[in-house]
Parts: structure tokens; sequence; C-alpha cells
């Protein structure tokens, strides 16, 4: 199962890489609204996952996987999440990839990611209150049951979604179609990963912080990592994959290069390689803790939980991304 789970972690790397959404510019680029490769990219993928896996599950192939819809720490999480994505321009996930492409501010965000994860695990008891209220695992699934209405509202929001990210393509401008492809082949990948005889489970990032940054303290005598030590272990071999995914990639390509500062930071923040690595430090600790408030990542809740269309994961999706965007209109200025 380790080999299985290397690979899929490295299929998913590679479909990240060749949209360039693991990258700094790009990110950042979507929180500054300027770049809407990640927005469309998710968006086809929600939008084709949410016909396929619906439909697999229906058909006995696979089962769902909800998270719990903990209203507080869903719309906090959110949140916080959206701020530390801004400011460090990774994700969970992407983290790893262009950690593989060289670099070096996503390593720095890997490591304010572990801190951030240790420090959930010591302080996650006394946040009990801030996930009231506990709405359960409910989803349209949940509301509907199987049937002819539920199965007609599948099609119609999947093509909802798809259809936004060609409005955003258009309203961008943009000529390029990785996005679309890449989108494609991560619903595909997504129902290949849900499949009873594969993993039957849902792809995840941000538990592999808590865990191993346990691990690393020794701090590993507590509930909150007896519950997440199968998932957290499992991510982190899924993460290994990815950031193999990104090296492999960017030597055939020749792109490997080994980088702190990127051309948006050069341009809308300080040129200064200190600068960065303070705030990419930083950005990691509130993008992990943000993600564990919540149960979840961009990986984990808007692309997994949303092409279930559990209510959880697209309340997470909306906070992150609102606070994205915002915190990127305030973050990022050219005369800074």
């Amino acid at each position: 199962m380790t080999v299985v789970i290397f690979v899929l972690g490295f299929l998913f790397g590679a479909i990240l890489r060749y949209a360039k959404v693991n990258r700094f510019n790009t990110i950042s680029g979507q929180a500054m609204l300027r770049d809407h490769t990640v927005a469309k990219m998710i968006l086809v993928a929600v939008g084709a996952g949410i016909i396929l896996i619906n439909f697999e599950i229906m058909m006995g192939f696979a089962s769902y996987h909800i998270k719990p819809f903990l209203l507080g720490g869903v719309v906090t999480g959110g949140v916080i999440f959206g701020i530390g994505m801004a400011i460090l321009g990774y994700c969970p996930g992407t983290m790893a990839v262009s950690l593989g492409e060289g670099s070096l501010d996503a390593l720095v965000g890997i490591l304010g990611g572990l801190l951030g994860g240790y420090v959930y695990t010591l302080i996650q008891p006394s946040l009990k209150w801030l996930m009231e209220p506990d709405f359960g695992k409910v989803s349209l699934h949940s509301l509907l049951g199987n049937g002819f209405l539920f199965s007609f509202l599948i099609i119609i929001i999947g093509a909802a979604f798809i259809k936004l990210a060609f409005y955003l393509n258009k309203i961008e401008k943009a000529s390029g179609k990785k996005w679309l492809i890449a989108g494609i082949a991560l619903a595909v990948f997504q129902a290949i990963v849900f499949h009873k005889d594969v993993t039957d489970r849902v792809i995840g990032a941000s538990t592999t912080y808590p865990y191993l940054g346990d691990l690393l303290a020794g701090n590993t005598n507590n509930s909150y990592f007896q519950k997440i030590q199968v998932s957290g272990h499992w991510e982190l071999i899924f993460l290994s994959g990815a950031f193999v995914a990104g090296l492999v990639y960017s030597l055939i390509t020749r792109e490997f290069k080994a980088v702190v500062l990127h051309d948006n930071w050069k341009k809308y923040r300080k040129p200064s390689i200190p600068n960065r690595i303070i705030w990419a430090f930083i950005g990691g600790f509130i993008l992990i803790l943000g993600a564990r408030i919540a149960g979840g990542c961009t990986s984990g809740h808007v692309i997994s939980g949303g092409m279930q269309l559990a209510f959880s994961s697209l309340t997470f999706g909306i906070f992150m991304f609102a606070s994205l965007v915002a915190t990127g209109k305030l973050f990022y200025k050219a005369d800074s």
C-alpha cells in the first residue's frame, strides 16, 4: 500500500506541476485577483468531480467521506487559512511540489507549518468551544438521498462550476488550457483514489504537519496524535510522492532552480531574502493552524469535500477564498 500511496502522491504532484498551480507566483497572483489559474482548475476539478464521484458512489464503487460541519471551526479556520495562504503563497500540498522544484521559501513554510501543527496539538483540547455548533456530516446527498432530484442537481451544479471556470477564463482573456486539462485530470484522479479497491478515502495534506511535528518533538502521547496517526502517516507518504514529482518534472524540463525570492514577491514586497524567510515561516504557521482548526485544507476540504457537496467543505471554501483575496489585496502592494 505504501507504494500505491507514493505513486498517487506523485501523480497528484505531477498534475499540479503541469498547470503550475503549485507556484508562489500563481497562488499569490490568485490572492491579488491577477491570475485565476488556481480558481479555474479547482472549479473544473470540483465540477467534474461532483458528477464523477457521486455517480461512482451511487453505483457502489466508492463511499462518502464527509467532514463534519463544525461551523465555528470551519469559518474561523477558513479565514485563518486564507490569510496564511496569501502570505505564504502555497497550500499544504503545493509546498511539497514547489520544494521539489527548488523553492527554498516553501521549505521555510514547511518548517513554519510543522510548528503550527505542533502548537495546534497543544492547544486543541482548549478549542472545543470554537468548533460549535456541530451540524454533523451533512451534504446534499444526506439531505436528498439517491434519486432523480439528486442526480439532476449534481449534473446541474457540476456543470455550473465548470461554466464559472470558463467565465473566469473569458474575463482573464487567457489562451492556455492547462488549467482545464489539469482540472479534468484531478477529477479523474480523485475518482480513482475514492474507489473502494484503491484507497477508499479522500486525498489530504495538512494532517501531515501536526503528525510529523509531534513525531519530531516526541509529543506522541496525546489523544490528538493518536487520532491523526493513520491519516498523518498516509499523507506524509502522499506528499513525499508529490515532492518527487516536482523534483523529477523540474529536472526533466530543466527548470529546477534554488530560489527564495519569486517575481511577485520582488515586485509587491521588499526584495529581501530575510524578509521573505520571516514571512514564509509566519505564513506556514498560520496556514496549518487554520487548516487544523477547520479540519482540512484545499485538497481535503475544497477539492475532496467540494466534490462530495459537503456543506462543511463548501463553507470552508467560501471563507477561505474571501480571506485569501482580502489578505492579498492588503499584503501585496507595489509601493510596500
